[in-house]
């Protein structure tokens, strides 16, 4: 196996662990309605998720571990695919807040710092902000 398989491997794997996660969110309430799907089919395009991987994921999701990317930036647009998800379709509830801060913290975010992120990724997801914007404003909440 060529160095290249194994970093072509180890992508794909985050990237699986990545969608897993945004998929739990979707889940959270027992269902995906027809807008979180659709979010999930371009969201698994753009992370390069097979069909057959996506199937899977779909099944066993709470299987995939979260993985927190090094890169801050990374970091930054995870959280903002999964606030995007928690407010799709109005599912923004208690249970889907909370799981969010769970995923924050296994994003790398300080625990204490959590549920001050969330509910700022929240609002600006609210605001429909682009994903630059949102990761601006994000870094500028510690200034």
């Amino acid at each position: 196996m060529s160095i290249s398989d194994l970093f072509d491997s180890g992508f794909q794997k985050r990237n699986q662990d990545h969608f897993a996660a945004i998929v739990r969110v979707a889940m959270s309430d027992g269902v995906i309605t027809d807008e979180e799907r659709a979010f999930l089919d371009r969201l698994a395009r753009k992370l390069d998720i097979s069909e057959n991987d996506y199937k899977e994921i779909l099944k066993d999701y709470a299987s995939h571990n979260i993985n927190p990317p090094t890169s801050y930036d990374v970091r930054l647009g995870r959280l903002f695919d999964l606030a995007r998800m928690v407010y799709a379709d109005n599912i923004k509830g208690d249970d889907q807040v909370v799981l969010l801060e769970r995923l924050c913290i296994g994003l790398g975010f300080r625990s204490d710092n959590a549920k001050y992120v969330v509910d700022k990724a929240l609002s600006l997801v609210d605001q429909n902000v682009d994903g630059d914007t949102f990761a601006d404003e994000i870094k500028n909440m510690s200034r």
